[in-house]
């Protein structure tokens, strides 16, 4: 029966129908997670109930946009993160209140939230220490207020710098992000879907997990950025008025571009390995020496676009809109 699981050689289950298991889960299946050593079983509905856009949630919903971590022996999906600080989290997720022993810091809490993406936490937390003298402060990243108040104060004719600043974990979703530098900037885990970052410098900058869907990136200059494992699914890239969106560079393994708008985008020796590129408008794109191994490329669009020296090693190439000519790719 489609669905069911089976015991493969392992001893592990797998899907019968061989698909992955995280497009098989239903809501109140049972989940084994082995953070740190430590084992936790919970819901598939606590996961993704609460926080649908966290990266525990990402890791079992169906649209594929994250793909779960390994499994040991008995199963359960590997984490590499700290159990102390990670029972409040989980404990959040099932009930809604945050429940903290005594021993347990909740600056420790606060990261490892930042980390997850668990952005109602983090707020929370945010505001529980937001009066408490840290030492460290400065080294703190700014949070959704911190950013909304610079926005505000700073004239519409003065340039706007987030130049390396640390930003890891904020929800600045829906912001309005023109025309500012985020050179260097630590946006790693960061919610910025639905957000304008139109003509933005994000030059390396790091966006690792970052959650950009459908956010507008028209003429980004982003070379070398890491974006490792971001989900950009949905966005535009593409300038009317012709000028290109420049990824050179861009680290993009893992990351899910699925049904992006990316027609004319430079994405010359971009690592593109294991990227999810469905349904991708891709027309007159610079691929040229990218890496694109075991890339999802089917249903896109690839007309005229340049993968002279590109990697195509076990890249899904089915169902493309436009038939891929040799030429393209010796060119």
């Amino acid at each position: 029966m489609d669905g069911e699981l089976r015991e493969s050689d392992s001893g592990k289950e797998e899907p019968a129908n061989g698909g992955s298991l995280a497009r098989n889960f239903a809501p109140n299946r049972w989940v084994k997670l082995n953070v740190g050593g430590q084992i936790y079983t919970t819901t598939l509905d606590t996961l993704v109930g609460r926080e649908p856009d966290s990266m525990l949630a990402r890791m079992f919903l169906q649209d594929g946009s994250m793909k779960p971590s390994e499994r040991d022996e008995q199963g359960a999906y590997l984490i590499d993160r700290s159990p102390r600080y990670f029972e409040p989290i989980i404990n959040y997720l099932r009930h809604g209140q945050f429940v903290c022993d005594s021993n347990i810091s909740v600056l420790g809490v606060l990261e490892e939230a930042r980390f997850f993406g668990i952005y109602s936490l983090v707020t929370h937390l945010e505001e529980r220490l937001g009066q408490q003298d840290d030492p460290q402060s400065d080294d703190r990243p700014l949070t959704r207020m911190d950013v909304i108040k610079a926005i505000i104060q700073t004239s519409v004719i003065t340039e706007l710098r987030f130049q390396g600043v640390n930003l890891s974990g904020a929800d600045l979703r829906k912001l309005d992000f023109r025309n500012i530098n985020f050179k260097y900037a630590n946006m790693s885990h960061c919610n910025l879907s639905h957000t304008n970052l139109n003509y933005c410098c994000l030059e390396r900058a790091d966006l690792q997990y970052a959650n950009l869907e459908c956010a507008q990136l028209v003429s980004v200059r982003g070379l070398c950025a890491n974006m490792e494992g971001a989900n950009l699914r949905g966005c535009n890239f593409e300038d009317p008025t012709g000028v290109r969106t420049n990824l050179e560079g861009v680290n993009l393994k893992g990351a899910c571009l699925e049904s992006s708008n990316m027609a004319g985008v430079n994405l010359r020796v971009a690592n593109l390995k294991n990227a999810n590129m469905k349904n991708c408008n891709l027309r007159a794109a610079v691929l040229a020496g990218a890496d694109l191994e075991r890339c999802n490329l089917s249903g896109s669009d690839l007309q005229e676009a340049n993968l002279r020296g590109a990697n195509l090693k076990d890249a899904e190439l089915t169902l493309m809109v436009t038939p891929l000519h040799m030429s393209q790719a010796i060119r």
